[in-house]
């Protein structure tokens, strides 16, 4: 009886220990709207500290340094807003200029429109850029809320006030930084977001999720005109650090003709780059790239340029009008424009295009079709077939012990058909990678050696099965015990693989949704199975009634019996349907 208040006296103290902790990582979404932190307490009255700008004008897609300075403190949060409406929404995004003393947070429906500390150690100064968003008001003012100590801060102290210029004048030229981007050319802003119309009848366009709209922030677009003799490209996404496509003979990377465009210091650098198998892009000296522009603005990066069809003088350069798999990726960028792996799996078309042929509008892949098959087969085995055997092994033997089917107990012919489904799902789902990649992944962990385990578990099973002693053999005890603990041990490592292989960039499963639901789906059968232990032990219990007359047992026997199939039954049912919903919810996550 002491347990349940124990419980809650330890939730009370995690509960009242989360209320006094604050927010000392910055994830201070909360505070968006009022920028007040949940700190309990009144805000200072006289500010200590001041945000200073590099620039007092603007136009679209400009990038002002706003820096926040003064005594010690520990957090900060800062926000750009209308100077005439200061409690509109937050306007603009932000970009980092030290990764490991703030970040960016998404306020309301602007991405990236806020930023904070991301630790509580003291600091006396911050460095951001704020870049300038098409529709931006007028005037436009920072605002920072600052917190020396956790009840000593202060709230929106008022920063300097930056306005648009009347006039928009092309962005002046780029220069390269690096010997590889030696070569610069004039570029100029783009004033709006993409548009898809056309898409399917005057350009071939790429889009991912399906039909979705290039000004959205979760939007890739990729599109392709052909104009007389050259192509004129448009290419846009969610990315604070570079986006890029690549033309390509097959669907691996490795002698591809690829196209990047890259977040260099808030400026976008769009250059041409020769892909070399899994390494860095070699990027091309020569320039051949015309009517260069782009645009930065809530987050959203974005390019366009023109390129002749055919380029016989530039080696390495492919002709537009053949067909090839197309690539699109993204990833993170350093302010000098070094680019970083691509952390997801890049949309991948499923066939050959032809990008100067009949105009299409289509989507792409950031999983293959064999791993999403992969994944898909293995959900069905261990998270249907193999959890229900188990199940009905274990609890319906006294149930469906006297029912039969083709001769044997229907129990038992219920779980083999299962076990036996399992078996023949995961040798299928097994082999799938190992086509798909031509040998064995280097990239996917410890994934593939725990594949292998449960691989060898699932073949093993069987085949042990198939010299089960008789029952009342006596070593039927022994392969009872090796039977249980060898099924035991593949359903583990098989979960265990599970979530190692939801998290590889090849499956493309939405993060962390799959990894709360497999969590969601490991309660539900160690949850139905406590249950179902706890209803047998009932059973025994109330059948364990000392009677002198053994008429009464029997009795009694007969009456737990029927109650308890009842029971089960009512509970496989509903497990059962459990078990079809967290399948049919990793399945639409896969097809996606």
């Amino acid at each position: 009886m002491e347990l349940p208040g124990f419980a809650v006296a330890v939730w009370m103290f995690v509960c009242l220990c989360a209320s006094v902790g604050g927010y000392p990582n910055g994830n201070v979404r909360e505070a968006c709207t009022s920028m007040v932190p949940c700190h309990g307490g009144s805000p200072q009255r006289s500010p200590e500290h001041t945000i200073t700008v590099n620039r007092t004008e603007f136009k679209p897609g400009d990038s002002i340094e706003v820096h926040l300075s003064g005594p010690d403190f520990e957090g900060f949060f800062i926000q750009a807003r209308d100077a005439e409406h200061l409690d509109s929404p937050a306007v603009g995004s932000f970009v980092l200029a030290d990764r490991r003393r703030s970040q960016l947070l998404t306020c309301g429906r602007t991405k990236n429109s806020a930023v904070s500390h991301t630790n509580k150690a003291k600091k006396k100064d911050v460095k951001v850029y704020w870049i300038a968003p098409g529709d931006a008001p007028k005037h436009v003012q920072f605002l920072a809320t600052v917190v020396k100590k956790y009840r000593i801060f202060w709230v929106k102290i008022p920063g300097p006030i930056v306005s648009q210029t009347d006039v928009l004048s092309p962005t002046p030229p780029l220069h390269a930084t690096s010997e590889a981007m030696a070569t610069s050319y004039p570029v100029s802003y783009i004033s709006k977001p993409f548009s898809a119309s056309g898409c399917g009848s005057m350009k071939f366009c790429i889009r991912n999720p399906s039909n979705c709209d290039p000004g959205s922030a979760s939007c890739f677009f990729l599109s392709f005109q052909q104009e007389a003799s050259s192509v004129f490209i448009e290419m846009s996404g969610p990315s604070e650090g570079y986006l890029a496509f690549a033309l390509s003979h097959d669907q691996w990377m490795g002698g591809d003709d690829a196209y990047l465009c890259v977040n260099e210091d808030h400026r976008v650098h769009v250059s041409t780059a020769h892909l070399k198998e899994r390494s860095y892009p070699l990027l091309d000296l020569e320039n051949v790239l015309k009517d260069v522009s782009w645009r930065l603005a809530d987050g959203i990066l974005q390019c366009s340029f023109r390129r002749s069809i055919r380029l016989p003088a530039y080696k390495g350069r492919f002709n537009l009008d053949t067909s090839y798999y197309i690539f699109l990726a993204d990833g993170e960028a350093s302010e000098g424009g070094l680019i970083y792996k691509h952390r997801r799996q890049p949309l991948v078309t499923n066939g050959l295009y032809n990008i100067t042929g009949l105009p299409q509008d289509i989507g792409g892949s950031r999983s293959p079709r064999l791993i999403k098959a992969h994944g898909a087969l293995m959900f069905v085995a261990w998270i249907t077939t193999v959890s229900i055997g188990v199940i009905v092994a274990r609890f319906f033997k006294p149930v469906w012990s006297h029912s039969f089917l083709f001769g044997k107990e229907l129990w038992f012919q219920v779980h083999r058909m299962l076990m036996l489904t399992t078996v023949m799902l995961t040798s299928i789902s097994f082999v799938l990678p190992f086509v798909y990649r031509g040998g064995w992944s280097q990239q996917a962990g410890f994934h593939p050696y725990l594949g292998c385990a449960v691989m060898a578990l699932t073949i093993f099973q069987p085949l042990m099965a198939g010299f089960r002693p008789s029952r009342h053999a006596p070593r039927r005890q022994l392969f009872n015990w090796f039977h249980w603990s060898t099924g035991t041990t593949a359903r583990i490592l098989a979960v265990v693989t599970m979530f190692l292989g939801m998290d590889l960039p090849a499956l493309d499963l939405p993060d962390p949704w799959d990894t709360y639901t497999m969590i969601g789906f490991v309660a539900w059968h160690v949850g139905t199975d406590v249950l179902l232990e706890i209803h047998s032990y009932c059973l025994v219990r109330k059948v364990e009634v000392i009677e002198e007359d053994r008429v009464q047992i029997l009795q009694s026997l007969t009456s737990a019996e029927a109650e308890g199939r009842l029971f089960k039954q009512i509970v496989l049912t509903i497990y059962v349907c459990g078990n079809i919903v967290f399948l049919v919810a990793f399945l639409i996550a896969i097809h996606r």
